[in-house]
């Protein structure tokens, strides 16, 4: 079979207006523990496109760590090719495929960085694996070989033992949201999109685009 031919229709579920709740972070927090609870795989793993300096999108997976009312946040290195990224153009976008249930979640808004407490909070609750290899890496930086960078580990390792510290150039984003929408899966391609856009008062409209 060819690539071409590869599809899937979609018949498990519907979406309507009336079906969601007012609440876009609501409505996101069911569905996420929707994915839980069908133990779909790392139902946290989210698209993170960006912009970088030559203004050409750039994206990778990383794991949201927490969501509220304001926002969503992930955790990675400052200096890292992401990092610089949001610091000169701070405005990104996310995606939630969750394939087991037919539905995606895309998220766009602007991008602040959490505090310094929220930060050593959620740093000291790693594995030492973890805290371990983010004093090690300077990610996205070139190394010449996988060796030079367990050297760097064992160097980390021999230093602070089991308490290494958060490196200053390691914390959290926060995505402050104004558009989400939420995609079901329909048969013959005609999907439900309801998407919610934030006003200039901070209130939510909902409206259902065509797929």
């Amino acid at each position: 079979m060819s690539i071409a031919h590869l599809r899937k229709d979609y018949q498990q579920a519907s979406l309507s207006e009336t079906d969601v709740n007012a609440d876009p972070i609501q409505q996101f927090g069911l569905w996420f523990d929707q994915a839980l609870k069908a133990d779909v795989t790392e139902a946290n793993a989210m698209s993170l496109s960006t912009v970088n300096a030559d203004g050409r999108p750039t994206s990778r997976i990383v794991l949201i760590k927490e969501f509220d009312e304001r926002g969503f946040c992930w955790f990675t290195n400052y200096d890292s090719a992401k990092g610089q990224e949001m610091e000169s153009h701070p405005y990104a976008a996310l995606l939630f495929f969750w394939t087991a249930l037919e539905r995606q979640v895309r998220i766009e808004g602007r991008i602040e960085k959490i505090t310094d407490e929220e930060n050593d909070r959620y740093f000291h609750s790693r594995p030492l694996g973890s805290r371990q290899s983010a004093n090690a890496s300077q990610q996205s930086q070139p190394i010449a070989h996988r060796a030079d960078l367990e050297k760097k580990l064992a160097e980390v390792v021999a230093e602070f033992g089991d308490h290494p510290p958060r490196p200053a150039h390691w914390g959290g984003y926060r995505l402050v949201p104004d558009k989400l929408e939420f995609w079901q899966g329909r048969s013959s391609r005609l999907h439900d999109r309801i998407v919610y856009t934030r006003a200039a008062d901070g209130s939510w409209t909902i409206s259902r685009l065509q797929p």
